[in-house]
């Protein structure tokens, strides 16, 4: 099982940002997906997740409420996190996970290696 982040960036507070998770064939259409981040210093926090039969989504985290999107291309086998009006303190390396489970369970075994996003003026 692989999971492969591409897309991070240094971007403006206001900017926009797409994240891409390209996810091995055997699993792009049986898993759920999550965006994870972790902030310098700070504890890792999940994002955003889609379910894997019906593209369901959960989020994570209220502070990208509004801002923040996920979607999955099942045919490209790669799920995608759309980032909107970015501000200084989404500044993280961004991981995307799959589960075997729901998004509600939070139990991701396979993740990716990260791409860091940095918002500053």
């Amino acid at each position: 099982v692989q999971l492969v982040e591409s897309g991070g960036t240094s971007v403006q507070p206001g900017d926009s940002l797409t994240l891409s998770c390209k996810v091995s064939e055997s699993t792009s259409v049986r898993h759920t997906i999550a965006w994870f981040r972790r902030a310098p210093g700070k504890e890792r926090e999940g994002v955003l997740c889609i379910s894997s039969a019906e593209g369901v989504t959960m989020t994570y985290a209220d502070s990208v409420k509004d801002r923040f999107t996920i979607s999955r291309d099942n045919a490209k086998n790669t799920v995608y996190l759309q980032m909107n009006r970015l501000k200084p303190d989404d500044t993280a390396v961004y991981y995307c996970a799959a589960s075997r489970g729901s998004c509600r369970g939070q139990n991701f075994s396979f993740w990716g290696q990260g791409t860091l996003v940095t918002v500053s003026s």
